[in-house]
């Protein structure tokens, strides 16, 4: 009287039980549905062993490959949907999550080191002091340096070298700063 061969019954268990795992991650169930799973799960192993000990491994086999592979593509796939986007909300861009820090703009900009530099010590950059440590070689204070990056809460410098040097301006040297940054208005006839 049985519509079904023991096959039959192993594949339609062991589909249901891959579909209620799925929603085990979309609905919180506490737990019953997973039970649910798993009932099916062994439910499917058991026709299966009843076709064969052949049958029954290579059930028993694809299921422990099964499961983990739709909890991944169910984990993986849930938050582009709709209703994962409800859950969610929408993911954050990359530039959302890394945090501003204003001393990543002074990579490449160059100062004057303050103190003796061994490795680290004080540097004057566009007016501000900032601490910050030595690549390589210890720096004599008045000495010109290249911001070579900014890691964690280090700014890492190197001595400048030849054309650098000049390009940088001493900030105690009113006569290099262009007549902007000392507050007066422009020479130019305002009526001309």
């Amino acid at each position: 009287m049985n519509a079904l061969d023991p096959l039959a019954w192993s594949i339609l268990l062991m589909l249901l039980g891959c579909g209620l795992v799925v929603m085990e991650v979309f609905i919180p169930s506490g737990g019953l549905l997973s039970v649910l799973s798993a009932a099916a799960f062994l439910g499917s192993v058991y026709f299966a062993f009843q076709r064969g000990p052949t049958t029954g491994v290579m059930f028993l086999a694809s299921i422990v490959v099964a499961v983990p592979l739709f909890l991944g593509l169910a984990v993986k796939v849930w938050p582009r949907t709709p209703m994962g986007k409800a859950f969610l909300g929408e993911l954050p861009s990359e530039e959302e999550v890394m945090p501003h820090d204003p001393r990543r703009e002074l990579v490449g900009k160059i100062g004057i080191a303050r103190s003796k530099m061994l490795p680290s010590g004080a540097v004057e950059i566009e007016g501000h002091m900032i601490d910050a440590v030595s690549q390589g070689p210890a720096i004599e204070p008045g000495q010109y340096v290249v911001v070579l990056e900014v890691r964690s809460n280090r700014v890492v410098v190197r001595p400048a070298e030849g054309e650098e040097q000049r390009g940088g301006r001493n900030p105690d040297d009113l006569l290099s700063r262009p007549i902007d940054e000392l507050g007066f208005e422009s020479l130019e006839d305002p009526l001309a």
